[in-house]
């Protein structure tokens, strides 16, 4: 039967007319929301599921930037100065039985070490340009986590679970916030892993499928089928509600289903980001001194320049939750060679970063986050230039969304093998995230499967001494 815009159902799908936004909203709902379970917001509220909400209480940040270093950065060689490791290097750390089975000596970092800023915040040489925001840097030394493997310890940073699938981070964060800009997604990851738990580290598994994250490539064409040059803008609206109308009447027979919800809001959301993500997610507007400050025009530091200066950009949009990754870090070899070339390449752009969001006065309500998924050993892999996996001590850093600049908080034993001092787990990294954010971690929670679940399950506590 002809519509009353003159097309039949069946013409409308076969004329492949509008396929840009439906595409482009597949993107946006790829994975997770099949995974949705059929579940209610218990407090949903006009504007739709991303409309902005009320935190708890009054926030400290409004955003959160994330930089995920995956594979591990060694905090001995960066963050974490111990000289007593040069004293004690080619010593074996075990004692007794396992001094026969453990045979690798302790390893001194090959780089310096000094203070910088008024604080005198221990920095590596391998970091000069971040080393000039020391006072700006809330140094966590006393971080440790449950798993020394590559797919539990990044899946436990992203959702606070190694052992079942939970919501991610951001996903948890879109839930309580909403979005600030209702024409872009609020929660995006750029260039995210494909292994490592993939999907998992920005899905909403049980949470409905809006607080998914959106998957952006950085360094080429950001989001897929986000331009339709067959039909006209009118043409597209029209097709749009016709689609939409035939979901709405579904809906409404069958009740609540949150996939169904999903589907419905990613198409609106996808219509609408034709206009915005051109605008947003195009470098090349910035100025030649921008580009060069984020080191855009160096080999060494375009690729996460350009993820860290299209982070701001959707950081000044409105988007709530922003993630980007830098792989890598696994230096189980060649770490006097692959360690520098990954520090030079985060260096100078995160350095800008931070620059960038303090001249437009956004890094007091914007959060970084800085860190891998565990750290490495003191000791030597056995091959003279490498080290191993550590889960039980390594170093994180935050910064601006109301932390405590030039801290150096939590400590690891003198060789830095285990978190001795002021620990922090990752629940409670994320507990003190959510606050920071205006969300009691406690109160953030929804009802799955017979229960009230939440980020920090039954663990994790707010750090009070890192809020400014």
């Amino acid at each position: 039967m002809p519509t009353s815009q003159g097309y039949s159902r069946r013409q409308l799908l076969r004329s492949g007319c509008g396929f840009g936004y439906l595409a482009l909203a597949s993107l946006i709902t790829e994975k997770a929301w099949s995974d949705a379970r059929p579940a209610a917001r218990p407090d949903a509220q006009p504007g739709g599921p991303l409309a902005p909400r009320l935190p708890h209480y009054p926030p400290r940040a409004k955003r959160v930037i994330f930089m995920f270093m995956q594979g591990g950065p060694s905090h001995v060689d960066t963050f974490d100065y111990k000289p007593e490791l040069k004293a004690l290097a080619g010593k074996n750390p075990a004692a007794g039985r396992q001094r026969k089975k453990q045979k690798r000596p302790l390893l001194p970092s090959p780089w310096k070490f000094r203070q910088h800023g008024q604080c005198g915040l221990p920095i590596s040489e391998l970091f000069p340009h971040l080393a000039r925001h020391a006072d700006d840097l809330c140094m966590l030394n006393g971080m440790h986590t449950d798993s020394s493997a590559h797919p539990q310890a990044t899946i436990m940073l992203h959702t606070g679970s190694i052992n079942f699938v939970r919501p991610s981070l951001g996903a948890w964060v879109l839930y309580g916030l909403g979005s600030e800009n209702q024409d872009l997604p609020g929660y995006v990851t750029i260039n995210p892993l494909d292994r490592l738990g993939g999907a998992q580290n920005y899905g909403s598994s049980f949470l409905p499928a809006s607080y998914q994250g959106t998957r952006v490539t950085a360094g080429g064409t950001p989001i897929a089928n986000i331009n339709n040059a067959l039909p006209s803008r009118e043409d597209q609206r029209q097709h749009l509600d016709l689609v939409q109308s035939m979901n709405r009447e579904y809906l409404r027979r069958t009740g609540t289903d949150s996939q169904l919800e999903a589907v419905i809001e990613s198409y609106e959301l996808a219509f609408r980001m034709q206009d915005a993500v051109p605008q947003v997610m195009n470098p090349a507007t910035e100025t030649a001194a921008t580009r060069q400050r984020y080191g855009l025009d160096d080999k060494a530091t375009r690729a996460f320049g350009t993820q860290c200066l299209m982070a701001r950009r959707l950081a000044e949009a409105g988007v709530r939750f922003i993630e980007i990754t830098k792989p890598g870090w696994d230096q189980h070899n060649r770490l006097r060679e692959a360690l520098p070339n990954n520090c030079r390449a985060v260096d100078k752009p995160i350095a800008a970063l931070i620059q960038d969001l303090k001249q437009r006065g956004m890094l007091d309500e914007t959060l970084l986050v800085w860190g891998g998924e565990f750290g490495r050993t003191p000791t030597d892999q056995g091959n003279g230039d490498g080290r191993q996996h550590n889960a039980r001590g390594f170093s994180m850093w935050l910064a601006g969304g109301g932390v405590r600049g030039g801290l150096r908080y939590g400590a690891t034993d003198p060789t830095g093998l285990a978190a001795v001092e002021d620990k922090i787990h990752t629940h409670d990294l994320h507990a003190t995230i959510l606050h920071l954010l205006g969300l009691d971690h406690k109160r953030l929670t929804y009802r799955h499967a017979g229960r009230d679940f939440r980020l920090t399950d039954v663990h994790g506590h707010v750090v009070q001494d890192l809020l400014a």
